[in-house]
């Protein structure tokens, strides 16, 4: 797996032009599979982002969680994380969790995200989505399967 972690202000996702999931504080995550992600690695990645400390403490110090914080996620499906630009000028994505493995991964992980008290909000699976948001100082962080 493969996430882009944004500390965001508020985010939203718009399908055909109504909101379908929508975040105050939080976390943005852009979430890439492929075919070789597992339930074991989708259950190490939601506890890393439910424990991890990148919200400022009273002295600026990022020392606070998203729990700690009490924010929300707004949790995005992103194969195009696994696209391969290193040849030609199109990109490949045949490292892309095939749609259907993808899309149970990926729901596996919002719900694990949930089991941890944190509110996910989601896009939709395979929809063209417009995405928007403020990211939050900007924070942003790559997590990946080790």
């Amino acid at each position: 797996m493969r996430i882009v972690l944004q500390r965001v202000k508020e985010a939203k996702v718009e399908v055909e032009g109504k909101t379908v999931g929508q975040i105050e504080k939080g976390y943005m995550l852009l979430v890439g599979i492929t075919h070789d992600d597992t339930q074991e690695d989708a259950a190490k990645l939601a506890d890393k982002i439910a424990h991890l400390r990148i919200f400022e403490d009273a002295d600026g110090k990022m020392n606070h969680s998203i729990q700690d914080v009490e924010g929300s996620i707004l949790s995005v499906s992103q194969f195009t994380l696994y696209g391969d630009t290193r040849k030609g000028r199109r990109p490949n994505f045949m490292n892309a969790a095939k749609p259907d493995y993808a899309k149970d991964l990926y729901d596996q992980f919002n719900v694990l995200l949930g089991q941890k008290g944190l509110h996910v909000e989601t896009g939709v699976f395979g929809a063209m989505m417009d995405v928007s948001l403020i990211n939050d100082g900007p924070v942003t962080l790559i997590l990946e399967n080790q």
